[in-house]
């Protein structure tokens, strides 16, 4: 019988749980989203839904986990989460398996998520592939000769994390995340003041500023609003940055970005691809391409569960 995975995934805004198959198969999932409490109310919502999902699976080999921050995957503990407190330092893996008597690996979410996009996604035919989300958070995965790079056992590509000109404030340079995650994005336009509410992007949060969210400024850019495709081009110029930098350092030969802020779609792809290739370093102009990823929500929990069955192997 093939060996049944229990893959999780604990982000910024969402839970997952599903039984899955060391092919990555998802077979039953439970979702949810993180209630307030921060890191004991997660655990308090696992310790009421896993055993029920788990009560008539025979043979469940291990847990897998997509973590929304970095974790030491050698130990199972994770280091800090930028999204939910009360984590820092936490020993999940210990956690899991104390709970449900189940070997358990910790991994970072966007590891997890990038695994599977190689394996099952965009990936591909491609040896050197990058993937990036925008989500709540902005972060990334570095497969180099089909295998993922995860540093010293802490992590690795972090693009949230690198520096861009920050054009909320002159002359200072800012992490990425804390410009264009999807949190930053609609803190930054909530806090403006409301649109002409006969305007594409004003129809849509009926006149409120309040009510905007990122799928908004998609829709709006794509009716020529131009609040929201100014917002987008500014995005999509430090997304595009960041990516030529990593272009030049790393040179993939694809790209992929999921995410919610990615679901906009072309509309903010487009500039991002412009922009990357301004910036990368001249040989490789070109000679890359940025795609949207294939797979959908459930790919952390995908990557968690190939990534767990690769350790259980």
């Amino acid at each position: 019988m093939t060996p049944r995975v229990l893959g999780i995934e604990i982000g910024g805004t969402k839970l997952q749980a599903a039984i899955g198959l060391e092919d990555g198969t998802i077979k039953t999932v439970k979702r949810g989203t993180v209630p307030s409490g921060g890191a004991e109310a997660i655990l308090k919502w696992f310790e009421q839904e896993v055993p029920g999902l788990i009560a008539n699976v025979k043979g469940i080999a291990s847990i897998g986990i997509g973590f929304g921050g970095p974790v030491n995957s050698m130990t199972g503990e994770v280091l800090t989460s930028h999204q939910v407190e009360g984590w820092s330092g936490f020993p999940l893996g210990a956690w899991f398996e104390d709970r449900f008597e189940i070997e358990t690996y910790v991994f970072n979410d966007s590891n997890a998520a990038g695994w599977a996009e190689y394996c099952l996604g965009t990936g591909g035919d491609t040896q050197h592939f990058l993937y990036m989300n925008i989500g709540s958070g902005i972060g990334g995965a570095l497969i180099i000769d089909g295998l993922l790079h995860n540093g010293q056992g802490f992590g690795a590509s972090e693009l949230g994390h690198t520096y861009v000109p920050d054009w909320e404030q002159a002359g200072v340079p800012r992490k990425l995340e804390d410009l264009c995650s999807g949190w930053s994005i609609e803190r930054r336009q909530r806090a403006m003041s409301d649109p002409d509410p006969q305007s594409p992007l004003g129809a849509l949060c009926e006149g409120k500023s309040a009510n905007i969210q990122c799928a908004m400024l998609g829709l709006a850019a794509q009716q020529s609003d131009p609040r929201a495709c100014e917002e987008i081009e500014r995005v999509a110029h430090s997304v595009g940055l960041a990516l030529a930098n990593a272009v030049t350092l790393f040179h993939p030969e694809r790209i992929a970005l999921g995410g919610g802020v990615a679901l906009m779609g072309d509309i903010l792809l487009d500039p991002i691809r412009r922009y990357a290739n301004q910036y990368a370093f001249g040989p490789f102009q070109n000679r890359f391409e940025i795609v949207p990823c294939a797979l959908g929500e459930s790919v952390v929990l995908a990557g968690a569960i190939l990534l767990t069955s690769e350790e259980v192997l």
